[in-house]
């Protein structure tokens, strides 16, 4: 008698998928919310981007695989002078957001970073616009790029309410596979069919490994691991218009689907028990949740779950700067996710290593008062022992609050508090933030500092002219939606 397993009747695509494409094609996005939280978001988000051109670790990695490649209505790949076939612009775009973990952040059962989308959507958008007008066709508009962005971070983001990968090891990135094919194929003109089976793609691909965010294997992959999955769903995207067939049941199918080989618990046997079976859970419908509160990283390039470590840090600065040497320990309170994904102790073998540190991420402030990219880097800790000297006094203890809190649907707070001891028995008051400054409870003090950023990171490649310019136009969202894509993207060609 035949089991399961052997049956081959074809199921229709999972209800997972059918919902995400349902979404992208029915869903209109309304909330003013969404759309300026969307405008300040690719402002942020592009920023990093042109930040990170500065570090050669980061544009090693650019440009076409065959130098001298000439592709027709190519995507540009902002601040730079590259015009590549959207797939690898989905790539290098999606690099140089990530490399300095300076973008947007969504917190929650599972973490990401939900404009690492904006590779895809970017790339995508700019050469669609381009062929479109070879053709004498209208271009797309940043209006359209924004209502994406606002969708790729809603699917990434709700998926991750309840879901958590890491706990099986797997790489969020994965979901910035799936929101981008999502968003990508529906951008390419594709019909309810094609976005599924895109979507099914992006699931049958299966996850990379976490373990290059962690001790002892973080590295340099995590700055460009997002990059390469916005990039796989351009071109996931691309098969699918081009006609290539789904797997409809990539969640669900017994023994081979994502469910049992990558999402649930195994015997040594590889047999599933039925306990140990896991499927996806959802909180709530697809809408414009995530964008409306996702968290801006805006005084530090560091991982989130340090933000406001960093931030109490550099609040205590002014006590200890001058008794460093006086220290006997150095307390942080904190929650449990921040434990299990950042806090280390032992040698830092690198730039990567040393941005998901916790203890070095308020080591520095508390030192030297503030936390840049460049701190991370081997010639700023080789000359400053301090760091490690004060990593070492360090005592990690999670607050059960804090981890409550931090799930919290109506708080969604990731606090930090920390308190310097001295030998002579004194002590600092503890410093306690439970709400960074990217959090939404605090847009009206975010925005304005956010902007700042921006216009800093602007002046690191263009003269000021053109920073203007850019800036003027950002800050102007009924101009900045009617915008054609490929106008927008002129403005950020180095000649």
């Amino acid at each position: 008698m035949s089991n399961n397993v052997d049956l081959n009747n074809r199921p229709d695509y999972d209800q997972v998928i059918q919902d995400i494409a349902d979404y992208v094609l029915n869903f209109k996005v309304e909330s003013q919310e969404a759309l300026d939280t969307a405008r300040n978001c690719l402002m942020d988000t592009l920023g990093c981007g042109l930040l990170a051109l500065r570090f050669p670790e980061c544009t090693k990695h650019l440009g076409p695989i065959v130098q001298g490649t000439v592709v027709p209505n190519g995507a540009r790949v902002p601040g730079t002078s590259l015009s590549l076939d959207p797939v690898k612009a989905a790539w290098d775009i999606g690099c140089i957001i990530r490399w300095l973990d300076y973008n947007d952040t969504w917190l929650a059962a599972e973490w990401g970073h939900p404009s690492d989308n904006l590779g895809g959507i970017l790339a995508v958008a700019d050469h669609l616009s381009q062929v479109r007008l070879s053709h004498g066709e209208s271009p797309m508009t940043m209006r359209e790029v924004l209502e994406a962005m606002v969708m790729a971070h809603e699917i990434q983001g709700v998926i991750a309410l309840e879901n958590s990968f890491n706990r099986v090891g797997l790489c969020h990135v994965l979901l910035v596979r799936v929101a981008s094919v999502a968003v990508v194929t529906k951008m390419m003109g594709g019909d309810r069919e094609q976005i599924m089976a895109a979507i099914s793609q992006a699931w049958v691909d299966g996850s990379a490994l976490r373990t290059y965010r962690h001790a002892p294997n973080a590295g340099s992959r995590k700055s460009w691991a997002a990059g390469d999955a916005t990039s796989r769903a351009v071109r996931l995207a691309d098969m699918s218009m081009r006609g290539e067939m789904g797997i409809p049941g990539v969640l669900t199918a017994d023994q081979w689907g994502f469910y049992d080989v990558s999402f649930s618990k195994t015997n040594k046997d590889q047999a599933i028990k039925p306990d140990d079976k896991r499927e996806f859970s959802f909180s709530q419908a697809y809408g414009t949740y995530v964008m409306e509160n996702v968290l801006f990283k805006i005084s530090f390039p560091a991982e989130f779950h340090a933000q406001t470590a960093a931030e109490a840090a550099v609040t205590l600065h002014p006590q200890v700067k001058d008794r460093l040497a006086e220290i006997d320990k150095i307390v942080i309170r904190t929650h449990e996710s921040a434990i299990r994904i950042i806090s280390k102790s032992g040698p830092l073998a690198n730039a990567a290593d040393r941005d998901h540190c916790l203890q070095y991420m308020a080591a520095v402030p508390l030192a030297f008062g503030n936390l840049i990219a460049e701190h991370y880097e081997d010639d700023f800790h080789a000359a400053n022992p301090i760091i490690d000297e004060l990593r070492d006094k360090m005592e990690i203890v999670e607050d059960k609050r804090f981890t409550a809190e931090y799930l919290e649907a109506d708080k969604r707070s990731i606090a930090n508090a920390i308190q310097v001891f001295f030998k002579d028995g004194s002590s600092t008051e503890e410093v306690v933030v439970e709400y960074p400054v990217g959090h939404r409870r605090r847009r009206e003090e975010g925005i304005p500092l956010l902007e700042q950023k921006f216009k800093n990171n602007l002046a690191t490649r263009f003269p000021h002219g053109q920073c203007q310019t850019i800036f003027t136009l950002c800050k102007d969202q009924a101009e900045l939606e009617a915008t054609p894509v490929n106008r927008f993207m002129d403005l950020f060609v180095i000649g």
